[in-house]
């Protein structure tokens, strides 16, 4: 976890970015950029929280830069300042137009500058909380139903070879009933943090309901996903949890199906890996079926 927040400044001025350095360094980490498209590949490598953006640059002005990173998803959030000498109110408006949430004139004054930054991390770092309640599973942290769906809407049209999975935990009604509810939670977060920890950060994984969960991924080939999933069956099935004096040990069955070229819709792809969830569990469970 990161220690401070991390500001981007851009600007093709050295000077300037040094100012900003000093002025900000203290109390965030703050990195550089001499031009547009430093700047764009530095994004793809850090978790950037705020970006202070130089317009008028060579080659791709703060204009440009501003509207590639709204365009895309991992970047559209992120909250983007204008410093610039430019004041005239064509300029001001047009910055606020293509996704902008505020125009810091140059030369600035430092503490005016310091403080319109430090509101808006506070505010950023407070609509990242409030999304994350919206669309996380209060329990074990994953997508909650709905934003599991949303995200998983854009996958199922955008990737070609994606996989569904469909998992449930054997028998976990008996784990209720036999050691109650709280320890039952305890199952639930022990298995999804297994299977996190197996995943890799594109694939779509959120809690159906209950004991149910989904995962939504892109690979070359069937035999790729078997290989994980068996994988992830055979890590849970190791798992074990202490209640009092007795280690209870838990299985998943699983089931998963491939998109097809003449599917249209999510819908289509869960149900036939819900149907290979239901043959993994009919025929003896702890076990992976697949679906055509």
């Amino acid at each position: 976890m990161k220690n401070k927040l991390t500001i981007l400044a851009v600007d093709d001025e050295k000077i300037n970015l040094n100012i900003l350095i000093e002025l900000l360094g203290d109390d965030y980490e703050v990195s550089v950029a001499l031009n547009g498209k430093k700047a764009l590949k530095l994004v793809e490598k850090k978790e950037i929280d705020l970006i202070l953006l130089d317009i008028m640059m060579p080659d791709m002005d703060g204009y440009e830069v501003c509207q590639i990173l709204k365009s895309q998803s991992k970047t559209k959030d992120i909250p983007i300042l204008f410093i610039t000498a430019k004041t005239d109110d064509e300029s001001i408006v047009k910055g606020f137009e293509i996704g902008g949430i505020d125009y810091i004139s140059k030369p600035f004054r430092p503490i005016e500058l310091q403080a319109r930054v430090k509101t808006h991390l506070k505010l950023g770092q407070t609509l990242k909380s409030l999304d994350y309640m919206a669309t996380r599973d209060y329990m074990t942290g994953i997508y909650n139903r709905r934003r599991f769906f949303d995200l998983g809407r854009e996958s199922f049209d955008a990737d070609k070879n994606l996989f569904a999975v469909m998992i449930d935990i054997d028998k976990f009604k008996n784990v209720n009933d036999t050691y109650g509810h709280p320890f039952g939670d305890v199952v639930i977060k022990s298995v999804t943090k297994t299977i996190s920890e197996l995943l890799d950060e594109k694939a779509i994984f959120g809690r159906l309901g209950g004991e149910e969960f989904c995962i939504l991924y892109e690979d070359e080939s069937l035999d790729a996903v078997s290989i994980k999933v068996e994988e992830i069956r055979k890590a849970i099935e190791d798992l074990e949890e202490r209640y009092e004096d007795t280690i209870v040990k838990f299985t998943i069955s699983n089931g998963i199906s491939k998109k097809h070229d003449r599917e249209d819709s999510l819908d289509e792809l869960l149900k036939r890996a819900d149907e290979g969830l239901y043959e993994a569990k009919g025929t003896g469970r702890n076990r992976v079926c697949f679906r055509a």
